[in-house]
């Protein structure tokens, strides 16, 4: 049966501007990753969406093995809502490939509605094409609800909607092959991630599923990663794990946004994140040249997911 939601959630489903999305990887841990839902959302059905450009392949990729997902509803800066709810919401994602003109127009409409109109004209047109035209609805259905009254999700949820929360942590897991140890300059990687607004860390709780939770950065230390502290309880021991730190402007014009995988080591001593890789990108508060950015990385990613293996 489809989850479904109260009045008050339902406002904030069709409010924010961008949530972070967490999904699994093959290894066992997980990527969080920011993206616009732009008010895709189905009460009647139990479904959530968000959209993404088929140029940004990888993501499609991992979402095809491993379909659980978390959206985390977690800022509401430029939104259309001043709750003081964060909202984790689980489920399973697909991606429709192959839209239908009504769902390609609801996309339109929304994404103006949200994002503002998109620049048109020739030059525009070729250059936006794979960002637009390649840009595919994904649609969640939701097996889960988790509401915490604050957007620090401080202790236990107080609303819980579908399928109930495992009682039991999630276990550790085994240490990567190569050492849990930093693979990146820990000390630059927080100055970059000490600019962003928001940092949300991602992991698979015990049930599989992916669970995000914001955290804030507390101090560095070279031979160890990242200090984080969180008002959510952690589980205890170690694990792969995502991070990530993003702040965005009205519209998403102006963007800041910083993704890391790595190990999460929780114990006496707090909770220690050792960042393994590093991507990110950062863009002026100027739409058409953020726009210029958007079309260049889409041409690369479709040519990228074109060519032939090996």
């Amino acid at each position: 049966m489809a989850v479904v939601w109260d009045d008050e959630l339902e406002a904030l489903f069709a409010a924010d501007l961008t949530v972070a999305l967490g999904y699994r990887t093959p290894a066992g841990g997980v990527v969080v990753q920011a993206v616009a839902p732009i008010g895709l959302h189905d009460r009647e059905t139990g479904t959530l969406g968000f959209t993404t450009s088929l140029g940004f392949s990888k993501k499609l990729e991992r979402l095809a093995l491993d379909p659980r997902v978390a959206m985390a509803f977690h800022a509401r800066e430029h939104g259309r809502s001043s709750s003081t709810r964060y909202v984790l919401a689980q489920g399973s994602a697909r991606v429709i490939e192959r839209p239908s003109e009504q769902a390609r127009e609801l996309v339109r409409v929304n994404a103006t509605s949200y994002l503002g109109a998109p620049k048109r004209g020739p030059l525009w047109d070729y250059w936006m094409r794979e960002y637009y035209i390649t840009r595919v609805p994904v649609e969640v259905s939701v097996t889960r609800i988790c509401a915490w009254p604050t957007l620090d999700a401080a202790g236990a949820p107080d609303v819980v909607i579908g399928e109930p929360p495992a009682s039991e942590q999630a276990a550790a897991q085994h240490a990567p092959r190569n050492g849990t140890g930093p693979r990146v300059d820990v000390e630059r990687a927080a100055g970059r991630l000490r600019a962003t607004a928001h940092t949300l860390l991602g992991y698979a709780g015990s049930d599989g599923a992916p669970v995000v939770v914001p955290v804030a950065l507390v101090t560095e230390a070279a031979a160890t990663g990242f200090v984080l502290s969180a008002a959510a309880p952690l589980p205890a021991g170690g694990r792969r794990a995502g991070l990530l730190g993003h702040s965005y402007g009205a519209k998403l014009i102006g963007l800041n946004t910083r993704q890391h995988t790595g190990w999460l080591e929780v114990g006496d001593n707090g909770a220690v994140y050792a960042p393994h890789t590093e991507t990110g990108y950062r863009t002026p508060a100027n739409k058409t040249v953020q726009l210029l950015i958007n079309g260049a990385l889409a041409k690369q990613g479709v040519r990228a997911s074109r060519k032939p293996d090996g």
